[in-house]
């Protein structure tokens, strides 16, 4: 496979050797959500000492896809299952970790537990006050992400936010919706507003956000692994059959194998293991 050199991001240690250095450069592309922790396995895995150097780069779940099929990259990465469409007899797929997708409010909204059924109708734009459903009198502003999101993708299958027009299936997200480019973005977002809400990786959580319970199930790592907390996916790394190199797929291995799994849990991601 040709090797792309992708402007992108690599995280460095002291023990990471550079591009010139290293026996090979494995180029991985795609989720925004999934980046996160590919980067720590990257990390990790060349400051072993590993004679690769790799390059990432997060421009989408669906460019991943895109990316493993045509062989623009090593690897893909995506944060939802891929579409049927989008399948393929030699695009193989492995199952790095799974993840939540917590959906989030900011600290200071009283709104701390919502069903499955109001979030679909917040963001269809059929609920558009905090009041409808239990808060202040002010409206809900509503962020999403942006339509090659794999989050996205993954949200709107599990809460139904599809519809059908003219025998295609489109998004039922309202068009009010804000649109944030990237986990990051969405985030601060939520951060900065009383009366947002949105939705991130749940590995991502942190005190600036607050996630909802959902149908009655807090959004934990033990909620998504026993079945009761259902807004979950898979992250997935793609590559063609045949196609990995020697060293591409010893990162493979590596990253299913003990070590690396034990990093995904420590992260707040649930292990495959």
């Amino acid at each position: 496979m040709k090797k792309t050199v992708i402007g992108a991001i690599a995280l460095l240690g002291a023990m990471t050797l550079t591009p010139a250095q290293a026996k090979e450069t494995i180029s991985v592309v795609g989720s925004n959500s999934a980046s996160p922790l590919v980067e720590i396995f990257a990390e990790t895995y060349m400051n072993k000492g590993e004679p690769v150097f790799i390059e990432i780069q997060a421009p989408g779940s669906s460019a991943g896809i895109k990316a493993a099929k045509n062989g623009s990259a090593d690897l893909g990465i995506s944060s939802r299952d891929l579409k049927a469409e989008e399948k393929s007899a030699d695009l193989k797929e492995l199952v790095i970790a799974r993840d939540g997708i917590a959906v989030v409010v900011n600290p200071k909204n009283k709104v701390d537990s919502l069903t499955a059924e109001q979030i679909t109708s917040i963001y269809k734009g059929d609920i558009t006050n905090w009041s409808q459903v239990g808060g202040e009198n002010k409206p809900v502003v509503v962020i999403t992400r942006d339509t090659a999101s794999g989050t996205r993708g993954a949200f709107e299958d599990i809460l139904k936010l599809k519809m059908e027009i003219s025998g295609k299936k489109v998004s039922a997200i309202s068009q009010r919706a804000q649109v944030a480019n990237g986990n990051g973005a969405l985030k601060v977002s939520v951060a900065s507003n009383p009366y947002a809400i949105g939705y991130i990786s749940l590995g991502t959580v942190d005190n600036t956000v607050q996630a909802l319970t959902i149908d009655g199930a807090p959004a934990t790592v033990d909620n998504v692994k026993n079945g009761s907390y259902k807004v979950a996916r898979p992250f997935l790394v793609l590559y063609k059959d045949g196609a990995p190199s020697k060293e591409t797929q010893r990162f493979l291995d590596w990253m299913v194998a003990d070590e690396a799994q034990e990093i995904a849990a420590k992260k707040g991601y649930i292990s495959v293991n």
